[in-house]
């Protein structure tokens, strides 16, 4: 199984490799990121590691990434749209904390660059979601 791993640095290059991030990283500095994590993602540290977890499908494989996480012995973690954005009034009635991994990874060098989690969650998180900043919540 190939595994690709991605690493954040100062000029958010991408280094990929087919080795498992278990076998390159310590288990301590690995923070898996799933929409399903009790932990809410403050800050990026430079010591740590960042796992996007790859699966979009959040009804056929709810807490999926959260129970591989768990398997592996990992800290988790989410990204902070709750306590930033505000649901958005819909037709549908949808609303998702789930992202594709682009969309994850531009909020994250979004929040490097302007270590700003709205400005973050605003390049990254598609008004489809259901989900606004509260400053666009009327328009």
């Amino acid at each position: 199984r190939l595994m690709r791993c991605f690493t954040l640095s100062c000029v958010l290059e991408m280094d990929t490799t087919p080795e498992s991030y278990l076998d390159l990283f310590p288990l301590e500095a690995i923070v898996y990121l799933t929409p399903d994590s009790e932990n809410v993602l403050e800050d990026i540290e430079p010591d740590k590691v960042y796992v996007l977890g790859g699966l979009v499908d959040e009804s056929i494989h709810k807490e999926l990434t959260l129970r591989r996480a768990r398997e592996q012995s990992l800290r988790t973690a989410r990204l902070p749209i709750r306590e930033y954005m505000v649901k958005a009034p819909n037709s549908r009635n949808y609303h998702s904390e789930t992202l594709a991994i682009n969309q994850v990874f531009d909020v994250l060098s979004t929040y490097y660059e302007t270590r700003s989690w709205p400005a973050a969650l605003r390049a990254g998180v598609s008004s489809g979601k259901g989900y606004v900043l509260p400053d666009t919540a009327e328009q």
